[in-house]
């Protein structure tokens, strides 16, 4: 493990791809890219594994990584199309400090929602002080200068270390506790004005996202924390993706889990004259669960009454559900407002309602708040705990025996269910978040007093939206998608070189003669070339260009420069190819051209 200062968002603030193509001289015996040969123990998903083997990033501790020259290469491509994107949009590039007063915060009344996530401290003066989540709270300050409608609308946007005290960070780039974020927000006079600024960034996001050969769709998502409406997350299929998807392939519906929704078939109940006046008593020992009703009583799970007991804001809340569906936790933190989630326990269970899980029901209880699934509604004949142990009661019609405070969409959608749209089965994928745009509203803008004149004269409050992407999980991402079992392959508009000189014999006069002419002209052509002229073995040159990835790979070797020629490799496809010297460079002009077309 290397020690080394961790990086932060501003230092490459000012790199253009000018400053890529045209940077320190590009020697492979000078630059520091330790490779490694085996697979690091701990490295689960393959870009952990392989962005530390190719030498791009080094950790210091759990979830802080150093990134190494090729690391930072890559990364100042990815934040140049994310600049170029956001300023074809007429965005602004602000810079906003890491360290936030936290009494900022506090006026949005989000530095308890943000909880143990946020790094808290205090300066010398003892002022409380966070690191920044994220920066709408900041923005919003500086919102506080606009007077007038006629200076709206505004997009303003930075890419900046983030942090965040991930409790289990994992997967290398992908989720860690520092980070850099392109954040970006907009402010309009109204709704119609933020659909706008919203329409414009979901279309710069997808530019963004083909030019990075991220494979990204929208789909409807949960705002969480952050308020407002309209959530759209851009997913990039994987297996090592923390997210998961429900996508119809027919009419290309797709949602996060935590936002999804089917299209249940209808479940017919008996007769209103066929259910019973009043719930029967069943004495059920040692049933604990759904499925123990559905073995020992046939009690079918899709007529069973799921009672789930939770604590939301400190407040002991039933949570009512069909037998068979699970709960979606954000769904429920949607529906209620609610900052602090978490399942009861069995003492406070015990005690609130005089019964241990397995045997709880809602039928008769007034004293707790009740919200239940939509799913419930209007149904009969049905089976629930009666809150005595090793009880349960049948016949129960919801509407009439339980008093429901709540209705909502609580549940998780499953794989085959109905599409909402068409009706089409559902799939569920693995895939990792790499944007999120929201609709805020003016949560922010009303709670830090911005006004501004508007065409009549009166104040009114802008609206705002949020826009964001990880700089670091996009290179991840990338890694994800692209690379083999020899190692990475870069698409070219991101690859930290674009053509590797392999020089095969240092000791070769005639060889290294070409190498070098190659590799100055390609540099003097406008192509971003690297010069392995290491002392080491052909095969352990042919390794480390497989693995480190970079597109297009020249071999400089005495038997084919007796023919005139050298042999040229594309790294996507292994395909090979003998070039004359002369046409050598034109060769991969072109050829890095065609790619980035």
């Amino acid at each position: 493990m290397l020690a080394c200062e961790p990086l932060r968002g501003s230092d490459l603030s000012g790199i253009t791809p000018i400053f890529v193509r045209q940077g320190t001289d590009m020697r492979w015996s000078q630059l520091h890219i330790p490779t490694l040969r085996e697979d690091p123990a701990d490295a689960d998903a393959a870009s952990h594994r392989l962005l530390l083997r190719a030498g791009f990033i080094r950790p210091l501790m759990a979830g802080h990584y150093c990134l190494l020259p090729l690391g930072i290469r890559v990364r100042a491509r990815v934040m140049a199309v994310i600049r170029e994107e956001m300023n074809r949009i007429g965005a602004q590039e602000f810079l906003m400090p890491c360290m936030h007063p936290a009494q900022i915060w506090e006026k949005t009344g989000r530095l308890a929602v943000m909880g143990e996530e946020m790094f808290r401290l205090r300066d010398r003066k003892g002022a409380e002080v966070v690191l920044g989540m994220t920066h709408e709270e900041i923005v919003t300050t500086l919102a506080l200068e606009l007077a007038s409608y006629r200076e709206l609308p505004q997009s303003w946007y930075q890419i900046q270390t983030k942090f965040r005290d991930e409790p289990r960070p994992r997967s290398g780039l992908m989720r860690v506790r520092e980070f850099t974020m392109k954040d970006s927000y907009s402010f309009d006079v109204d709704e119609a004005g933020l659909d706008a600024s919203f329409d414009l960034h979901k279309t710069a996001y997808e530019r963004i996202f083909a030019r990075l050969a991220i494979p990204a769709f929208a789909v409807e998502a949960s705002n969480g924390t952050m308020g407002g409406k309209d959530s759209i997350e851009f997913m990039c299929p994987s297996s090592a993706g923390e997210d998961t998807v429900a996508r119809c392939l027919d009419c290309g519906y797709a949602a996060n889990l935590e936002k999804a929704t089917s299209a249940l078939a209808p479940v017919v109940d008996g007769a209103p004259d066929v259910t019973p006046a009043v719930p029967a008593r069943l004495d059920t020992p040692g049933v604990r669960t759904i499925e123990d009703l559905v073995t020992r009583y046939g009690l079918a799970a899709d007529r069973q009454i799921k009672t789930l007991v939770y604590v939301l804001d400190g407040n002991l809340t039933l949570v009512l559900l069909r037998g068979d569906h699970p709960l979606a936790e954000q769904k429920l933190a949607d529906a209620t407002g609610a900052l602090a989630i978490r399942p009861a326990q069995p003492d406070e269970i015990q005690a609130a309602l005089g019964a241990l899980p397995g045997s709880l029901g809602a039928v008769g209880v007034t004293r707790l708040p009740v919200i239940a699934d939509l799913a419930l509604r209007g149904r009969r004949g049905m089976a629930t705990g009666a809150n005595t142990d090793d009880v349960h009661l049948t016949g129960v019609d919801v509407e009439r025996d339980i008093t429901v405070g709540t209705w909502a969409d609580l549940r998780e959608v499953t794989a085959g269910e109905p599409c909402p749209s068409c009706g089409t089965a559902l799939e569920l994928i693995q895939a990792i978040e790499v944007g999120h745009i929201f609709k805020l509203g003016r949560k922010f803008t009303t709670a830090l007093g911005v006004r501004v004149s508007g065409p009549d004269g009166t104040e009114i409050t802008p609206i705002m939206g949020c826009y964001g992407i990880g700089v670091e999980r996009a290179m991840a991402a990338i890694a994800e998608v692209h690379h083999d079992d020899a190692g990475l392959v870069w698409p070219v508009q991101v690859a930290p070189a674009e053509v590797t000189v392999v020089l095969l014999s240092v000791r070769d006069g005639e060889a290294r003669a070409a190498a070098e002419m190659l590799y100055t002209g390609l540099r003097g052509a406008g192509v971003d070339a690297l010069i392995d002229d290491r002392d080491v073995r052909p095969g352990v040159k042919f390794a480390d260009a497989e693995l480190t990835g970079i597109p297009f790979r020249i071999s400089v070797g005495s038997r084919d420069l007796a023919d005139g020629v050298v042999e040229i490799t594309r790294r996507s496809t292994g395909e090979k190819e003998r070039v004359a010297v002369s046409a050598a460079i034109d060769w991969v002009r072109q050829a890095v051209a065609s790619a980035t077309t």
